[in-house]
């Protein structure tokens, strides 16, 4: 995939405790990850954000974390690319895909929903699909469990060990070429 100008990372999920450490979640699970117990300067009605420094080169890029549901996460992610003035070629959506094997994930540009309702949500309310997915995946290949079955249960505390160490794959091998 050619070098993206990636200037936005939204990490979607659900708000709630209730839905913390669920692997619908994964997306802001990346996102915290990322900030590193740092605070949320921007608190926006629709989403939390901050700007952070992703290596030494001092290139800064905005995090942001939907305030919305899964369901309606496009009209955040609307509102904090329209806050930050971001076309969808600088846009990077984070979540879970339960086609990809835990511990695995596939980042692409252009595609359709395959069905994430908040993939469906963002297309919708930005009239385009032409933006970057990091989909992480959340499937142990043990667990024929369908999606909607998957996706709102708790993760286990082994597979969380997976995810950082997956998390950290990912900003080193991806995050810091974008």
């Amino acid at each position: 995939m050619e070098k993206a100008n990636i200037k936005l990372i939204v990490g979607l999920g659900n708000p709630g405790k209730e839905y913390e450490k669920t692997y619908h979640n994964i997306g802001q699970l990346f996102v915290s990850w990322i900030m590193d117990h740092k605070t949320w300067d921007i608190k926006h009605r629709l989403f939390m954000a901050s700007k952070i420094m992703l290596h030494d080169s001092g290139f800064m890029i905005h995090i942001v974390k939907p305030r919305t549901f899964m369901n309606e996460s496009g009209e955040a992610v609307a509102a904090a690319m329209k806050y930050f003035k971001v076309k969808p070629a600088e846009l990077l959506i984070v979540h879970d895909d339960s086609d990809v094997t835990l511990g695995k994930y596939k980042l692409s540009l252009g595609r359709g929903s395959a069905g994430h309702k908040g993939i469906e949500s963002i297309i919708k309310n930005l009239g385009t699909k032409d933006f970057y997915r990091l989909r992480i995946g959340i499937r142990n290949p043990k667990n024929k469990a369908k999606a909607s079955n998957l996706v709102l249960k708790k993760i286990k505390n082994q597979e969380l060990l997976v995810l950082n160490k997956t998390f950290k794959e990912i900003f080193q091998n991806e995050l810091i070429e974008l």
